[in-house]
C-alpha cells in the first residue's frame, strides 16, 4: 500500500447531500472487500475448484473510496473479503482508516470479518491500528465438522485462538457468524448456544441463502429463524432483546442473563426495509444489495474522476438501490456474483 502521511484525524469534507435512496433509507454502512482471496474453501460457498476470480485493489484506492463515503455520511465500515487477512498490509490499512472522521467528527466505526485462521497473530496489531470489533465466521464447534465445512485440515484450533486473541486484545463483541444447512450442521445450534455462553462471545445464526458457487440452494435446506429459536429454548430459554431497525439480527440472551445469541434471517424474516449497506466488491465495484443483478464500476470512475464527481456517481448508483431481495419467489434471479465475489 502507498504510504499516506495522515499524522492527525481526517475530518470528511462534506459532500451533501448524504446518501439516501429513493426508498428513503438513510444508507450509513460501508462493506468493502478487499480480497477476493480466501484460505478456506467451505462447502456452502465454494465449489473446492475455482479460487480467486477478481482482482484486488491497492488498498490507497479502497482508502479513497472510503474517504468519499465518509463524506456522504458513512459511519461504519467492515472490511471483507475473501479472507481479508490475507492482505499483508491489513494493519496499515486499518490504521489509515481509523484517522477518516465522520461528518460529526466521530472516528468510522472500523470492524473485520474472517474466517479466523490468522487472526491469533493480528489480533492485538489490529485492535492498536483502530479495529473496534471482528466478527468470525465459523460452522461448527467441533474439530472434526470443522474441517469437513472448511475442507482445510487442523484449522479449528487456529480459529479457536484467534478468537480468544480478540477478546484478549478488547475487540468487544466478538461475533461468531455461523451459516446453517439443513442436515449438515443444524445439529451443533445447541453446541454454539453453550459455545457463547463458556466462551463469553455472540454467536448469530445466518439463514443460508441463494449465493453460494455451486448454485444448490433450495427453501428445505434453510434453517430458519423460528426453528433456531425452538431448538435452543428446548435447552435453555430465551429472552428476546431489543434490537435497532437497521440491524440484520434479531438478539436473544438467556434467562440467566449469560450469553448472547443472533439470528439473521434473511429467508424467513426479510428486513430490507430498513437496510442501510452499501458493498464495494475486491475489483472496486459497488453493489446495492447481495442480491444486485448489475455491479458498478466505482474504481473506473474514481481514476479519472474528483472526489465530487465520484460522490456524484455513487449517489446515482444509490439512488438505484433496489427495495428488496426476491428469494424464493417464482421467477428469482441468482445475483450476478456469488458471496465470497462480493464480500460478507
Amino acid at each position: 500500500m502507498a504510504t499516506v502521511t495522515n499524522p492527525v484525524p481526517e475530518q470528511a469534507r462534506p459532500l451533501f447531500p448524504r446518501l439516501m435512496d429513493k426508498h428513503g433509507r438513510a444508507i450509513t454502512d460501508l462493506r468493502i472487500s478487499i480480497t477476493d482471496r480466501c484460505n478456506y474453501k467451505c462447502v456452502y460457498c465454494r465449489t473446492g475448484n475455482q479460487g480467486a476470480i477478481y482482482a484486488e485493489l491497492p488498498l490507497a484506492e479502497y482508502l479513497r473510496m472510503a474517504r468519499v463515503f465518509a463524506g456522504l455520511g458513512i459511519e461504519k465500515v467492515r472490511i471483507t473479503g475473501g479472507e481479508p487477512l490475507l492482505r499483508h498490509d491489513v494493519v496499515e490499512f486499518v490504521g489509515q482508516l481509523s484517522r477518516v472522521r465522520t461528518l460529526e467528527g466521530e472516528p468510522l466505526d472500523l470492524a473485520i470479518t474472517t474466517n479466523g485462521h490468522l487472526l491469533a497473530e493480528l489480533a492485538q496489531p489490529l485492535k492498536q491500528a483502530g479495529l473496534r470489533r471482528v466478527t468470525v465466521s465459523m460452522d461448527a464447534v467441533d474439530a472434526q465438522r470443522f474441517s469437513r465445512i472448511t475442507r482445510v485440515p487442523n484449522g479449528f484450533e487456529a480459529v479457536q485462538a484467534g478468537i480468544r486473541a480478540a477478546k484478549r486484545a478488547g475487540l468487544d463483541p466478538v461475533k461468531i457468524n455461523c451459516v446453517l444447512l439443513r442436515g449438515f450442521n443444524d445439529d451443533q445450534i445447541v453446541e454454539f448456544a453453550r459455545f457463547a455462553r463458556e466462551e463469553s462471545v455472540v454467536v448469530r445464526f445466518i439463514e443460508f441463502m441463494p449465493l453460494e458457487e455451486d448454485r444448490v440452494w433450495s427453501p428445505e435446506i434453510v434453517v430458519t429463524l423460528d426453528e433456531i429459536v425452538k431448538a435452543i429454548s428446548a435447552w435453555k430459554p430465551l429472552v428476546e432483546l431489543p434490537h435497532a431497525p437497521s440491524e440484520t439480527a434479531r438478539r436473544y440472551t438467556f434467562a440467566d442473563g449469560i450469553g448472547e445469541i443472533g439470528i439473521i434471517a434473511p429467508v424467513s424474516h426479510p428486513f430490507c426495509g430498513h437496510c442501510s449497506r452499501v458493498r464495494v466488491t475486491s475489483d472496486g465495484k459497488i453493489r446495492t444489495c447481495l442480491f444486485s443483478v448489475f455491479d458498478h464500476d466505482l474504481a473506473g470512475v474514481m481514476r479519472r474522476s474528483s472526489d465530487q464527481q465520484m460522490a456524484e456517481y455513487i449517489r446515482g448508483v444509490i439512488n438505484k438501490k433496489e427495495a428488496r431481495h426476491h428469494i424464493g419467489e417464482p421467477g428469482f434471479q441468482a445475483p450476478s456474483r456469488t458471496m465470497v465475489h462480493i464480500g460478507g
